[in-house]
């Protein structure tokens, strides 16, 4: 094989080693749980969910030091964040059993991602009777949850979808009592 024909193979196989890329890690805030016969439909609609918008990508971002974030361009969520919050609070509040319809509207202050150290959601949630003939009457109410979570991208995922179960929790528990959490 003559020398220019080894320098033009090594260099074709430099370039697409070169393009290969690590491969891209999916990841959701659904847990994986098996289907149970006995949740019921959900009677929560929802108005709107929101994120911060450094954080609303498919893109997994985490905070580096005290002011700093990177977006993860190999760990991604299976849709934007935004989406996947509402379907993971879909998925938690489908076994809520109210009397009542409510719709519910979702505004995230903060969602930190710090692996090795924790996962927290600070969120303003409204939840309203849709059934009630006064539209003004609503609950107006702001849930905080922090897990520890691992070192690794799973971990920190796990720990946000024990945080959605916690804020899923407080919204049922709020529709069931008809005020919000910790309120007396």
């Amino acid at each position: 094989m003559s020398l220019s024909l080894r320098v033009g193979l090594v260099g074709a196989l430099l370039v697409v080693a070169a393009c290969s890329s690590d491969p891209v890690h999916y990841h959701t805030l659904i847990p994986a749980q098996p289907a149970s016969a006995t949740r019921s439909a959900a009677s929560i609609q929802f108005e709107q969910v929101s994120v911060p918008a450094q954080v609303d990508r498919t893109q997994i971002v985490i905070r580096q030091g005290n002011s700093g974030l990177a977006v993860l361009e190999t760990e991604w969520w299976g849709a934007s964040l935004a989406e996947e919050l509402q379907s993971a609070l879909a998925d938690q509040l489908s076994g809520t059993s109210n009397v009542s319809r409510m719709s519910l509207r979702v505004d995230v202050q903060r969602f930190d991602s710090i692996p090795g150290h924790y996962a927290l959601v600070d969120a303003q949630w409204r939840l309203r009777n849709l059934d009630s003939d006064d539209t003004s009457t609503f609950l107006n109410c702001r849930t905080t949850v922090q897990t520890p979570s691992g070192a690794t991208i799973d971990d920190l995922v796990l720990a946000h979808q024990k945080n959605v179960k916690g804020l899923a929790a407080a919204i049922s528990q709020a529709a069931a009592g008809g005020r919000c959490p910790g309120a007396r």
